[in-house]
């Protein structure tokens, strides 16, 4: 990985399903850099809700995806904005998904490879363990992938 790059003027976090790892990274990417970006997230075969263990995890850095409600890549189909800067995939259904959809959905793609915490087995608490594991990772590589853009 190389160094940080600016921040760019959107991104669109992409997982399979929108409802653990997209929203939990576009949260993150929220709380960090604020209005700064235009953020948002979406998944290949959304399902229902947002996993209240998702949430539960984001709760503990200071944001709330409970009443999100996972989308697919149409509610972009007419987006007013235009297409994204970056699109950052999180599982490899969405990294094929999203190039296909170059540039039409956005600019460029990135595969951050990402576990999926719902595949975890063990007690609440081990498996709480993984999501947390999940939200330091994408936090730790949001902070090392994008910088604040000079104020000067």
């Amino acid at each position: 990985m190389s160094g940080p790059e600016t921040l760019p003027g959107s991104v669109l976090f992409m997982c399979t399903h929108n409802a653990i790892r997209s929203p939990m990274a576009a949260e993150l990417m929220r709380l960090r850099f604020g209005p700064l970006v235009r953020v948002d997230s979406a998944g290949v075969r959304p399902h229902e809700e947002v996993s209240a263990m998702a949430a539960s995890v984001v709760d503990e850095r200071g944001g709330d995806i409970s009443k999100l409600r996972p989308k697919g890549l149409e509610a972009f189909e007419e987006a007013e904005e235009g297409p994204f800067d970056l699109i950052i995939t999180l599982s490899p259904e969405a990294h094929h998904r999203a190039l296909d959809m170059i540039p039409a959905l956005g600019l460029a793609a990135e595969y951050w490879p990402t576990f999926d915490p719902s595949l975890a087995e063990g007690s609440r608490d081990q498996v709480l363990m993984e999501y947390r594991a999940v939200r330091d990772t994408l936090d730790k590589r949001i902070a090392a992938r994008f910088v604040r853009p000079s104020t000067g």
